[in-house]
Order: structure tokens, then C-alpha cells, then sequence
């Protein structure tokens, strides 16, 4: 997946036309984007776009609210839950809910794939063992919330926020998960300084961003859909290594003199897919 765009829960002809939009994968949001006084109504509008033939994560809140979204939504048409403010004890909580509601549902029990958002530093400090929580799929950081509770001020390259991104991208590698999904950018009028920035999170070792705005989309894709070029020379260091073991060596040279070792055949393999 290279792109998952955001769309309010409390906005159905909205969510009806997201699908179209080009995203990889939509995000239906029943936290921020939807007020206190209609996330029950959200609620019962998501579940009923899913039971109907579309196809989502839906983010649901933290607490005992974001039980009975998970509740609500479970089912039929649900890639899985993005969990808002997540924490060790919230996603265990939630991990015996969804259980519960899997079995009584005739649904495989652990099926329910999760993305945690670490929006605290308690839960960047908690970044591994979330990414190894046996039900998460990807991380993914919240920025904004993130950056409130530490009490940083991000400048334009966010800066700030390397460490942090850098421990979700390890704890993300080191748990044997998906790298972790790139944090939105909320200027979507900026396509230029769209594009820097997501090569740069691309190269931290993200795989993949999140849109607020159906503009971001092509840009995102083009970030993260490898070139002409790109596939060809991965390519070519996989068939050349392929030959070096054949002849009995660990080794080779590639098209421009290199070393090649298995380190290096190891990004190419994640080039070609």
C-alpha cells in the first residue's frame, strides 16, 4: 500500500466518493474528524458503507468509545482498525474485546488486523512492543498529537521529530512487520514540499503515506512506485548475485562496480516486491 487517504466517518456522500478518489486504501475516521455529538451516527453510517460493498480501516477513538466502534464496524468490508492514542494496556484491552466480538461473530479469532498510532511518548518508548502486539499490522506516528505531548515545535524539514520517527521505522524492522506507514502532512496545497518531505520519510524506511486530500495522492505515488530505472538495475544485482552463488561465491560486482552482498540483494528484493 502506498497511500491511505483520510475521510471523516460523519460524511457518508463523502466516504461514497472516496473509493474513487485513487487511493490505495481509505481511513474512515471516527476520532478527530468527527464531533462528540455525532460519532454515534458515524458509527452506525460507517457500518452500514461497509455492510453495503466498500472497503476500509476505520480509525476508531481511544477508550471505551473506540470499543464500540471497533464493535460497531467489525465485520464484512473491514481491512482493519487504526487505534487512535494507542498504549500497551489499550491495545491488550482491546485485543481480549476483539476476541470476544470475533468469536460470538463466527469470524476467525485474531483475524482483526490493527495499525496502532503512537501519538505519545509513553508509547514511543513502547514502540516495540506495540509493533510485536500480536494483532498489529503496521505502526504509524501522530504527529501532531505526538509533537503536543512532548512539547516540540516542528520547523519545515521536522527535524524535531527524526528520533521518533527512527524508533517506529526500527521497532517496525526489528518486530518483522510492514514498515511503518509515513505521518500525513496537513499542508495539502504545498505538492512541491509534499514530494521533499515524503522522499525523505521514504528514506528514513517508511513504506507509504497517509493523505488528508485526495491532491496528495499522485504525488505519494509516485514517491513510493519504483521507477523504470530502479526496477531494472534491482534487477540486474538479483540476477547477477543469483549467478555468483551459482558459481560458489557470496559475492558479485553490479552494472557500475559495487560490492554486492546479501545486504544489498535484500533491498533490492524489497524494490521488486
Amino acid at each position: 500500500m502506498r497511500s491511505y487517504l483520510y475521510v471523516p466517518g460523519d460524511a457518508p456522500a463523502r466516504l461514497a466518493k472516496a473509493a474513487g478518489r485513487g487511493a490505495d486504501a481509505l481511513i474512515v475516521d471516527l476520532e478527530d474528524a468527527v464531533p462528540l455529538a455525532l460519532k454515534e451516527n458515524a458509527r452506525h453510517a460507517v457500518a452500514d458503507y461497509l455492510r453495503s460493498g466498500g472497503s476500509a480501516w476505520v480509525r476508531i477513538n481511544p477508550g471505551e468509545m473506540g470499543l464500540l466502534d471497533a464493535h460497531e464496524v467489525l465485520g464484512s468490508g473491514l481491512l482493519g482498525l487504526c487505534v487512535a492514542k494507542a498504549s500497551l494496556e489499550s491495545l491488550s484491552t482491546l485485543d481480549r474485546f476483539l476476541s470476544d466480538a470475533e468469536r460470538a461473530s463466527g469470524i476467525a479469532v485474531g483475524s482483526t488486523r490493527i495499525v496502532p498510532l503512537l501519538e505519545t511518548a509513553a508509547a514511543l518508548f513502547d514502540a516495540l512492543a506495540i509493533a510485536r502486539s500480536p494483532r498489529t499490522a503496521r505502526l504509524q506516528l501522530g504527529e501532531a498529537d505526538l509533537a503536543a505531548d512532548l512539547g516540540v515545535s516542528p520547523g519545515p524539514d521536522g527535524r524535531e521529530l527524526w528520533w521518533a520517527r527512527s524508533q517506529v521505522v526500527a521497532a517496525s524492522a526489528a518486530a518483522g512487520i510492514d514498515a511503518p506507514v509515513a505521518p500525513v502532512s496537513t499542508n495539502f496545497t504545498d505538492l512541491a514540499e509534499l514530494r521533499l518531505s515524503t522522499i525523505a520519510l521514504r528514506r528514513m524506511g517508511f513504506h507509504g503515506r497517509a493523505c488528508i486530500h485526495p491532491a496528495q495522492l499522485p504525488v505519494v505515488h509516485e514517491v513510493f512506485t519504483p521507477t523504470a530505472e530502479e526496477l531494472a538495475a534491482a534487477h540486474d544485482v538479483l540476477t547477477r548475485f543469483a549467478a555468483a552463488q551459482a558459481a560458489g561465491s557470496a559475492v558479485c560486482v553490479d552494472a557500475h562496480g559495487r560490492l554486492v552482498d546479501e545486504a544489498v540483494v535484500r533491498s533490492a528484493r524489497r524494490v521488486v516486491g
